[in-house]
């Protein structure tokens, strides 16, 4: 029955895809169809503007010419018309016979020879030649004529082998099904999801975006893995044109997701989803037990509170509320296998907290590190400054400085948890034991707050300290104890 309705939902999700598919068919074809018109309408824009300037330079020759010649013909006229008159007063000198006259004949040969008519020339200014402004647009011809869709970029392809997840980090790496030197880029586009198969088209998240990818592979940090799985997909881009996307890859993006419980914590603290911080007048006429206030001395409950906290606890998701002096919130989520690493932040003003994974059986008066259900580092600073792991009530001191930021590793199935300064990774301290029921995350606040960071893979830093961390405990065996 489930196998047929898995079934039907693939087909469902196939045919949702065709309807996408063909809507998108559908949009792209007018959208490509507006561009080639826009094309065009550029290309004769273009051929118009180059032919009104050719039309011009032939009319501006046409123009020079035409002036140069009138010019020209214009001065032969005049200089025919001198040279009609002075030959006539010439022929008139020539007649002169008495010798006083001569000189009257030198200068008329002088007026004669220095005439316009002698000087000008007799060659034309300019040709009648317009050759050099003709065309041959043959070869444009025959280019207008290759006018082709562009070429397309082939779909990358993806190899899930060469792609890497570890540290929050997904490194994905790509090939192209053939060399193509006219990629200038390519965009990988992800997003989260918890299916397994092929990317839906209903009920998905967005698709992001990671564009101008120089290279063949891309790695996307500081990542949140709050889904179990993410899809990837990339298109390789020209200048002009990006191509198909690429097979879609589904890599898994598991890790540990929780949010604390404000169901069953204590009435002093204030509780949201990954942030929890003491609130003195939190439940104020809801107590009914009233205790002496912890100032920061992590006392065992009074003998009352011990025969109450004895009955049986209730079952997680109906258990009581953490009361008396257990400031103590829980996570949501229960660790029954696997290994998985969560961090938590202290406020800076913070006076007393502690983290570490109790079973869902802690009593509502048990704290942190004083039963056998649980295990802890706490750190103290009210009056005097302490660091130290805890567990059925043994304490031991811790001779490192409380981080910044403590990193917590539970390892279920091989009974062990950790606890690591999580930006150098240098371990603190480790409880060695095997866990006989699921275990949840604690925390402890009094006077500050917590703010935890989950989603995250276990480091790899922390795993290759795994295999060092056996000689690193000798000196806290009387903490690390079998439970049962």
């Amino acid at each position: 029955e489930d196998g047929k309705k898995y079934k039907n939902d693939e087909i469902q999700n196939f045919i949702d895809t065709l309807n996408h598919t063909l809507k998108g068919v559908q949009e792209n074809s007018s959208n490509i169809l507006s561009e080639l018109d826009e094309e065009f309408d550029s290309l004769y824009s273009i051929l118009d503007e180059v032919k009104e300037s050719m039309i011009n330079s032939i009319k501006q020759e046409q123009a020079h010419k035409s002036q140069e010649l009138q010019s020209q013909i214009s001065q032969c006229n005049n200089a025919l018309e001198n040279s009609e008159e002075l030959l006539e007063f010439a022929t008139r000198s020539l007649d002169i016979k008495e010798p006083e006259e001569f000189s009257k004949y030198v200068c008329v040969y002088r007026r004669v020879t220095m005439a316009s008519a002698f000087r000008l020339s007799l060659k034309p200014k300019v040709s009648d030649n317009m050759t050099h402004l003709m065309v041959d647009f043959s070869q444009e011809r025959q280019m207008l004529q290759t006018l082709k869709f562009l070429p397309v970029p082939k779909a990358p392809e993806i190899d899930p082998v060469e792609c890497l997840v570890a540290d929050n980090c997904v490194t994905v790496a790509w090939r192209m099904p053939e060399e193509d030197n006219k990629i200038d880029h390519f965009v990988l586009e992800y997003r989260k999801t918890n299916f397994d198969g092929l990317p839906r088209v209903k009920d998905e998240r967005c698709w992001e975006i990671a564009d101008n990818i120089k290279g063949t592979e891309y790695t996307l940090s500081g990542l949140k893995f709050d889904s179990k799985y993410m899809n990837f997909r990339v298109r390789a881009c020209n200048k002009a044109v990006a191509g198909e996307y690429s097979d879609p890859v589904t890599l898994e993006t598991k890790a540990l997701n929780f949010s604390l419980d404000n169901s069953s914590s204590h009435l002093n603290l204030k509780v949201e989803d990954t942030c929890v911080e003491w609130d003195p007048t939190g439940g104020k006429g809801q107590e009914k037990i009233k205790g002496k206030e912890n100032k920061g001395r992590s006392g065992t409950p009074s003998p009352k509170r011990t025969s109450v906290g004895s009955r049986p606890p209730a079952v997680r998701g109906s258990r009581d509320r953490f009361t008396g002096e257990s400031y103590t919130v829980l996570g949501d989520t229960a660790i029954e296998s696997g290994q998985h690493y969560w961090e938590v932040k202290a406020q800076k003003d913070c006076k007393s907290y502690s983290v570490g994974v109790a079973y869902k059986t802690l009593g509502k008066f048990d704290q942190l590190g004083k039963t056998n259900t649980s295990w802890c580092v706490h750190v103290n600073n009210w009056l005097q400054n302490t660091f130290a792991a805890k567990h059925n009530n043994k304490v031991k001191a811790l001779d490192v400085s409380v981080p910044e930021k403590i990193g917590v590793f539970c390892d279920f199935d091989g009974g062990q948890l950790s606890f690591y300064d999580a930006n150098s990774k240098q371990l603190l301290y480790s409880f060695k034991t095997k866990f006989t029921q699921p275990v949840l995350p604690g925390f402890m606040v009094w006077c500050g707050g917590l703010s935890l960071s989950t989603g995250m893979q276990v480091p790899s830093a922390v795993r290759t300290l795994q295999k060092s961390e056996n000689g690193m405990t000798g000196s806290a065996s009387s903490l690390n104890n079998v439970t049962q």
